[in-house]
């Protein structure tokens, strides 16, 4: 049964990668292999050098909201962790195996699972923070400016879709005692009752940091997606396109969220296609069919190469540790 769960796992990721190098060829045709061969490389190593701060920045981020919770953490080892969480991201369905990858590294440092799940839900928080902020920013300045935005209600309705997520996780939070003390179902599963008490204590200790340290994990957040989200901008730049830094952004983020929505790993087809469809009319097939090819080897064929190994060797390392332990 393992066995089959794992050749279909991999089996997804075959096709993710078959889909993720067709569709833009799809999209800009033998145009846009062409276009690609006037790619800068020094612009293309730059991006990459933007991936690795990426990582960085998200490497810090970890550190701060784990606060020596999961022992002495440098940041290198943080680098790893993160490699190997987004390969996981990457790697898997809907990106199901990054959280499963970031608790277990975190038990083997000694954190229990409340703790883990904690910081996992915190560091989502954050993006969804940081991104209702950025849309709410894009419409404001589109009112300030009298230049409508292309699908607006769009932006609205993702607007209000990420202000009740946090609306209600918050609300959930507050409120979790009182609906476990009355909730019927939850009498007959006191252990799960505990559990989820946990995390909640354990979610409020990380919210208890110091201000200035809270200030500096959204800042190396917004750090993260601002970076990241401007690598679709250098790519069109790069092949000659005259594109506002704010559309590719808007169209990174809508086409992500469409990647999600397809369950494959990486977003793989969904993503390419959304972008193409909204950069098609601005650039053209060709440009927009090579824009997506760098695009996407950046920010997911490297997040695989290069993640790959470090996830290999981190498994491995609990794998062997975990074989020493005496059986309890």
């Amino acid at each position: 049964m393992v066995d089959r769960l794992r050749r279909h796992r991999w089996r997804w990721l075959a096709v993710a990668l078959v889909l993720a190098s067709a569709v833009p060829l799809m999209v800009g045709g033998r145009d846009a292999l062409a276009a690609l061969g006037d790619f800068p490389l020094g612009l293309l190593a730059g991006m990459l050098a933007l991936v690795a701060l990426c990582w960085n920045l998200n490497a810090l981020r970890l550190r701060l909201l784990l606060a020596g919770r999961a022992g002495r953490l440098g940041q290198r080892s943080a680098l790893g962790l993160v490699m190997a969480t987004e390969f996981a991201i990457c790697a898997t369905p809907g990106g199901s195996g990054g959280p499963a990858t970031l608790l277990l590294l975190l038990a083997r440092r000694g954190l229990r699972p409340a703790g883990a799940s904690a910081i996992f839900m915190i560091d989502q928080c954050c993006d969804l923070l940081f991104f209702l902020l950025a849309l709410s920013g894009l419409v404001l300045v589109s009112l300030a400016t009298a230049v409508p935005w292309p699908h607006q209600g769009l932006l609205i309705a993702t607007i209000g879709i990420l202000a009740l997520l946090l609306v209600g996780i918050a609300l959930l939070v507050i409120r979790l005692p009182t609906l476990l003390r009355h909730g019927h179902p939850m009498k007959k599963r006191p252990r799960l009752a505990r559990r989820l008490l946990h995390f909640r204590r354990a979610l409020l200790a990380t919210l208890a940091l110091p201000r200035p340290t809270l200030a500096l994990i959204m800042a190396c957040c917004a750090g993260h997606w601002l970076v990241r989200y401007s690598l679709l901008y250098l790519a069109l730049s790069g092949l000659g396109a005259d594109v506002a830094w704010s559309w590719a952004f808007l169209v990174q983020m809508l086409s992500m969220a469409a990647g999600q929505l397809s369950l494959l790993p990486g977003g793989a087809g969904a993503a390419e296609l959304g972008t193409g469809v909204l950069l098609v009319p601005l650039v053209g097939q060709a440009t927009a069919g090579a824009a997506i090819v760098v695009w996407r080897f950046v920010t997911f064929h490297c997040y695989l190469l290069a993640g790959a190994p470090v996830f290999v060797t981190m498994l491995r390392a609990h794998t062997g540790r975990s074989r020493t332990l005496p059986d309890s």
